[in-house]
């Protein structure tokens, strides 16, 4: 009888034995388990917008400055084309409006922000930037990468009803493309559609539209003019937005003007003359 209560005894000693074992095994397992974390996705001032929900955006910002107006126009060609083929937007005038809005990619806002078109918030939920514009401290789009800056432009053309009256010109009448977005409210400026059209022209864009429709390419050639525009500095001025003003680059105004830096005065005249009297 001893023996069994003993052999009981025994039992019992090593089954708690056992179990406190394996608590103190789980209780050490449970400890060393990795906890799980979760990213706040409500975050709308950094939310993905259609024109950049590619993994390609996930990457550093990219910002270049060119040296000449024919190099913008080189580099962002092929972008303004496949907007056309997409959007059914001429290339000429997507081409025209960047050339002027961003001055040639050497804008502050572009600079900035990747804004090649001037495109205001709004509604906008990505990331943003505020410059001096019509006003100051005006709230500007920002792009992760320029090419963006054109596909948002195209979806602000396609997406707003008030431009759709331009869809329905021939898709090459860059003419009727630049006074229908002045008429639609696009730009305030009242010589808008004439400095599209001068910028088209001068560089022969209207010939990325025939590449697009496979129509003939045209070698236009505006008619010279012999007349003298000057134009006299006011306070605040610079030459980059006389430039701007005047469809110039700054290297040409300095080279029509003799001027070896970019300090210029109040008072001063400059010739602003183009190459030929685009508008």
């Amino acid at each position: 009888m001893i023996r069994k209560i003993t052999a009981i005894l025994i039992m019992s000693i090593l089954l708690i034995g056992c179990g406190g074992s394996k608590r103190a095994a789980a209780k050490k397992k449970l400890a060393t388990r990795p906890a799980k974390t979760y990213e706040n996705t409500n975050k709308t001032d950094k939310r993905d917008t259609p024109a950049e929900t590619s993994v390609e955006t996930k990457k550093a910002y990219e910002y270049s400055s060119f040296s000449s107006v024919e190099e913008y126009i080189n580099h962002f060609a092929p972008i303004a084309k496949e907007e056309m083929r997409l959007y059914k937007i001429p290339a000429s005038i997507t081409m025209a409006q960047a050339v002027l809005e961003s001055g040639a990619g050497n804008g502050d806002l572009t600079k900035k922000a990747n804004n090649h078109f001037g495109i205001k918030c709004h509604n906008w939920t990505g990331e943003v930037v505020y410059h001096d514009d019509d006003e100051a401290g005006e709230c500007f789009r920002k792009y992760r990468d320029p090419k963006f800056s054109f596909r948002d432009h195209s979806l602000f053309l396609t997406g707003r009803s008030r431009y759709a009256d331009l869809f329905d010109l021939e898709p090459d009448d860059y003419k009727g493309w630049a006074k229908g977005l002045r008429k639609a409210g696009y730009a305030t400026d009242p010589k808008y559609p004439q400095k599209l059209i001068a910028i088209i022209e001068r560089y022969a864009m209207y010939n990325y539209d025939a590449e697009i429709l496979g129509t003939k390419v045209r070698d236009f050639k505006p008619e010279p003019s012999d007349k003298v525009v000057l134009h006299r500095v006011v306070k605040g001025e610079t030459l980059y937005s006389i430039s701007r003003l005047y469809n110039l680059t700054v290297e040409e105004l300095k080279k029509n003007n003799g001027l070896r830096d970019n300090t210029i005065n109040v008072g001063q005249q400059l010739n602003v003359t183009p190459q030929y009297n685009g508008f």
